[in-house]
């Protein structure tokens, strides 16, 4: 019973880390062997050579952060939904990024498809989107994503 009752002890705090959310800055979904690669921005610290600015493919997901339950701030363009709601968008680090700068790399997007469907007033100003993770590859017309969140919650950004 003793024995038992260790056991129990020592996997309680592995049982309560189980629902805890992450959250998460937008290097913490670039591998930390690459993030030298990246300006503070997230994109790529290599220069432009000019013409057509085309989204770079450099860099990889964070495989472990797969099937997390993450709360993570960023910019929405919408893809879906109505004038109402938004049931899926892109969420990024930086506004403008995918309409009026070269998109990110795929680690640095994330499609989120809010079933629920997220009130268009919210989504003027940085948001927090909380749900489960997944390392997924999208291409979509405006670039290709590497990770694709199921958002359960939207609120306003806090940085404090």
């Amino acid at each position: 019973m003793k024995r038992l009752l260790i056991m129990l002890l020592c996997w309680l705090p592995l049982v309560s880390h189980a629902n805890d959310i992450l959250t998460l800055d937008w290097i913490d979904l670039i591998p930390e062997r690459e993030r030298n690669q990246f300006n503070p921005m997230g994109m790529p610290a290599q220069s432009h050579s000019g013409g057509a600015a085309e989204q770079s493919k450099i860099g990889s997901v964070r495989q472990e952060l797969n099937g997390s339950q993450v709360k993570i701030p960023g910019f929405v363009i919408p893809l879906e939904g109505d004038e109402n709601s938004v049931t899926e968008f892109l969420l990024v680090p930086y506004f403008g990024a995918c309409i009026h700068v070269p998109a990110p790399p795929p680690n640095q997007i994330v499609y989120v498809k809010f079933k629920a469907g997220a009130p268009v007033q919210q989504l003027w100003d940085v948001v927090y989107i909380s749900g489960e993770l997944k390392t997924e590859t999208i291409s979509h017309e405006l670039a290709e994503v590497g990770y694709v969140l199921n958002g359960v919650k939207i609120e306003p950004y806090d940085d404090e």
